[in-house]
């Protein structure tokens, strides 16, 4: 299975934001995750990944195909299941499905009905395949949008904040299908939710400010951090005094007292726990630091 390989990708706005810098990236076969804020870059790196928008600068290679010289080839091999996917309220979906098939060239009648009736077992809409896709819920139009990506068996599929807005046992049943399509394919995960990575992902990369600030596996990641991070309580008023003298992380409020994460080489004093690192520790330390 080729990789997907980003080399140095850059993109500045015309409005002088650098969305993207000299990002590189080594993408293998599985789930992997694209975490960072909102305003990090990711959709823009999803988009030119997706040619659906052009770099200033840099390469990407899905094996030997060089993606940027050839955009149409890429199509062939692509599944996108964008932030924003729109329907038509009024089809159903074995309708919409069966047209999205003929224009990716599918052109027999009989091998069109097969695929349309096979990806819809696949993400359980085929009990509710005459349905209007506009009665649809939430997580029942992400399905749809999976069945839409996977319509020419893709190579490299992009979901992009795929689990925004949908409620936790639709998120799950979302899980279990993307985490099946990645046991064939690049499946690459862009979202701000680090649950999304944690249960997901075997490799991931962070993206702040348009740049990659750390990438790797998810639990050789946290290890980083295991031994160097120590909660404390404090009164709500100490907050800012803390922020001053240690690197604090994180703080939550819990029954009217601060609850603050920080991280430090040395035991930082009296109160101080010492905790088990999680993701989201990781990636707040990182966001924080760049």
């Amino acid at each position: 299975m080729d990789n997907l390989i980003i080399t140095d990708l850059s993109k500045t706005y015309n409005n002088g934001v650098k969305a993207l810098q000299k990002v590189s990236l080594q993408i293998p076969k599985g789930m992997f995750g694209l975490l960072g804020p909102n305003g990090a870059g990711k959709s823009t790196l999803m988009r030119t990944i997706a040619t659906l928008q052009e770099a200033d600068a840099g390469s990407i290679h899905l094996g030997s195909l060089n993606i940027l010289e050839h955009p149409n080839e890429l199509k062939k091999v692509l599944g996108y299941l964008p932030q924003q996917f729109g329907v038509y309220p009024k089809l159903s979906p074995e309708m919409l499905l069966d047209h999205l098939a003929v224009l990716k060239g599918i052109i027999h009648r009989k091998a069109r009905k097969e695929i349309v009736h096979a990806l819809l077992h696949k993400v359980n809409l085929y009990e509710v395949r005459k349905q209007k896709l506009g009665e649809f819920s939430g997580g029942m139009k992400q399905r749809f949008g999976i069945a839409q990506a996977l319509l020419n068996n893709p190579k490299l599929l992009i979901a992009d904040e795929p689990t925004a807005g949908l409620d936790p046992v639709e998120r799950n049943r979302f899980y279990n299908l993307l985490s099946e399509v990645g046991e064939q394919t690049i499946v690459i995960l862009s979202t701000h939710i680090v649950d999304d990575v944690k249960q997901l992902c075997t490799q991931m990369a962070i993206i702040n400010k348009g740049k990659v600030i750390i990438q790797g596996n998810p639990l050789q990641i946290m290890e980083n951090l295991q031994g160097r991070l120590y909660e404390k309580t404090i009164p709500k008023n100490e907050l800012e005094q803390y922020q001053k003298e240690f690197q604090v992380i994180s703080d939550r409020l819990y029954l009217g007292k601060q609850i603050i994460h920080v991280v430090s080489d040395t035991h930082p004093g009296p109160g101080f726990k010492s905790i088990e690192a999680n993701l989201e520790d990781v990636y707040m330390s990182q966001i924080i630091n760049h």
